[in-house]
């Protein structure tokens, strides 16, 4: 089923928040992604692997912000050529409640699994 025109705003207004929100996010992450100085001799050992571990963290979390990021303008370019809603794998509708979870998303559930188990 084709989403409604009211879903369809408020799953653009979503889209358009995250827009606005992931570079914030982003932007806050970037100064705990900094390389971790070896050479700080207050620091222990035990703890500059900390300070790697939790680097390596914060990494993959900004990794994850950004990919949503460019999946999130992705879904907007689909809204205005009016493709937004459509799976880009099988182009059946993706479900409101699954769009109204994770506006981005470009799959259907059954696609996104299919892709999840290669």
């Amino acid at each position: 089923m084709a989403l409604t025109d009211p879903e369809l705003a408020e799953l653009r207004r979503a889209l358009e928040e995250l827009a606005r929100d992931l570079p914030v996010q982003l932007a806050d992450s970037s100064a705990a992604a900094r390389p971790v100085e070896l050479d700080q001799s207050a620091v222990g050992r035990v703890s500059r692997i900390d300070a790697i571990q939790q680097q390596k963290m914060v990494e993959a979390g900004r990794a994850a912000l950004q990919s949503r990021l460019h999946l999130t303008r992705a879904a907007l370019a689909r809204c205005q050529n009016e493709e937004y809603g459509e799976c880009a794998s099988c182009g059946e509708d993706i479900g409101f409640a699954r769009l109204s979870a994770r506006p981005e998303s470009p799959f259907c559930i059954a696609c996104q699994e299919r892709r999840e188990q290669r």
